[in-house]
């Protein structure tokens, strides 16, 4: 009869403890699921369950008790047995004794009214609780926007660094470059110059040789003086922008040394054509071949940039 009396008991108080949350505005279902998986334990045991629980995703779902209840397992493995009337009277008193006295409403008032105030507590510890949580992953998000952006900064001052290079390298590879055409046109102009026996063309006036004058005799007139064979040309290049350049060129250099001459010094990176204003022509890039001389551009000649 112990293991009735027990059993009696447990329900009393599963009952008192489920009686107890569902008078506090707990949901039924929620309430047969803290009962039964605290194992009956207290209300405040149930509570804490709620309360770690009330945001899962299948707290609504109905509660179904576990297969092999231990409890319902062993009452339906016992075999009924005819009772004395003595072992009825013993039941009897067992019961009674295992029985609790009920509550009043006073006192289910008071225990309801304790409950809750352990209930503000313990949400009042939740939220507590929540807040260092939410503190914490603040400084957390905000230690990684920090390192986030020291490696944004870090990674522009690197491309900072390389387009900088970049251009150093670009504006090193162009000086060479022009020293390079700079040099080749003073070997051309050596290399002209000593095989056509004339001396290097430089910018700078010169002046025809200088003849005797025939002598004129009193009474008779010499003949006519033979035309001059001039060796070098004045060129007088008008740009783009209107301003003009001036220089002194061999007279069997080709028409290309102007042009080069032209680029290095005042229409550079730009396509261009030379011409003859009067009479009018336009020089072609087999014209660019042939010698100023036969050209007719000596002793000198004023050519005009165009665009092509």
């Amino acid at each position: 009869m112990r293991t009735g009396s027990s059993r009696v008991w447990f329900k009393m108080a599963e009952c008192t403890t489920l009686d107890s949350l569902l008078e506090m505005g707990f949901d039924r279902n929620r309430a047969e699921k803290a009962v039964a998986h605290t194992g009956n334990q207290g209300i405040e045991r149930a509570m804490d369950w709620l309360m770690e629980h009330e945001n899962d995703p299948d707290i609504d779902e109905p509660y179904v008790p576990p297969a092999g209840n231990v409890l319902e397992s062993s009452d339906s493995q016992e075999t009924p047995t005819e009772p004395t009337p003595a072992a009825e009277e013993g039941a009897e008193l067992s019961e009674e004794e295992g029985l609790k006295k009920p509550m009043t409403e006073e006192e289910k008032r008071e225990q309801i009214k304790r409950l809750e105030e352990l209930m503000k507590v313990k949400q009042e510890e939740r939220r507590e609780r929540e807040r260092r949580e939410e503190v914490e992953r603040e400084k957390q998000r905000r230690k990684q926007g920090q390192e986030l952006l020291q490696v944004k900064q870090k990674l522009q001052e690197e491309e900072m660094k390389k387009l900088t290079e970049q251009r150093r390298r670009e504006k090193m590879e162009d000086r060479m470059a022009k020293q390079r055409v700079r040099e080749k046109i003073a070997r051309d102009r050596e290399e002209r110059a000593q095989k056509f026996g004339g001396g290097s063309s430089v910018v700078s006036p010169t002046s025809p040789p200088s003849e005797a004058a025939p002598s004129a005799s009193s009474g008779s007139q010499g003949p006519p003086p033979a035309k001059k064979d001039y060796d070098e040309s004045r060129i007088q290049v008008r740009l783009l922008d209107g301003s003009t350049l001036t220089a002194v060129f061999k007279a069997q250099e080709p028409l290309a040394a102007v042009r080069v001459y032209v680029q290095m010094n005042g229409v550079e990176g730009q396509d261009f054509t030379l011409l003859s204003p009067y009479p009018r022509r336009v020089y072609t890039d087999m014209d660019m071949e042939k010698p100023l001389r036969e050209l007719g551009l000596v002793p000198s000649a004023v050519l005009v940039v165009a665009k092509k």
